[in-house]
């Protein structure tokens, strides 16, 4: 019930903050680096804040769930309000850095809510200077994207996918440690 009252907290504000407009892309902003996933390409994020792309839909965002490539992608949903997910966000900057040499590529999905992506979103990936690959996602129609990430997901957060070309894995909870995100990934590897 709990998991409920929170997904539906959730879901409400998403829905609410959305029409909140958030600093606008410019094209030197959308580089991308030759050895991170293209999560900021230019024909999806049509928007930037800071150096964090803003995927207002699914259909944008949905790439980062496809890749055909022999990498192993590691897709974390978060948010700067949820205390769980903060406290985890250790382990996958460790995974980021440990398989620095590997083909891991470590994405930091947040559902901040629009209005906070510039007064709290930037600002902790600046302070907490996070170098896994962080996107913005804000589209409204929860009740449509979220079953295309995983049909058993509630909504809660924070949630894991990993996935390579041979499996894919959904992990509705937080991680206790780092040893058990790391025994994970290399399960798949």
């Amino acid at each position: 019930m709990q998991n409920l009252k929170v997904c539906l907290y959730l879901l409400c504000g998403l829905t609410m903050a959305c029409n909140t407009p958030t600093t606008s892309s410019n094209s030197s902003s959308a580089a991308i680096e030759e050895d991170k996933m293209n999560v900021s390409a230019p024909e999806s994020a049509t928007e930037m804040v800071g150096n964090i792309p803003v995927y207002r839909s699914y259909a944008d965002l949905e790439h980062i769930f496809t890749q055909k490539t022999d990498s192993t992608y590691v897709i974390n949903f978060w948010a700067t309000w949820c205390r769980p997910c903060v406290e985890e966000l250790p382990y996958f900057e460790k995974l980021h850095e440990s398989f620095a040499d590997e083909k891991l590529k470590v994405v930091l999905v947040s559902l901040d809510f629009p209005n906070k992506f510039e007064t709290k979103l930037l600002p902790f990936v600046e302070e907490h200077k996070l170098r896994s690959d962080v996107v913005a996602f804000a589209d409204p129609d929860q009740n449509a994207w979220i079953p295309k990430i995983d049909e058993d997901w509630g909504g809660a957060i924070p949630i894991t996918v990993i996935y390579n070309a041979e499996s894919r894995k959904f992990i509705g909870e937080q991680f206790a440690n780092y040893e058990e995100l790391d025994g994970l990934v290399r399960s798949m590897l």
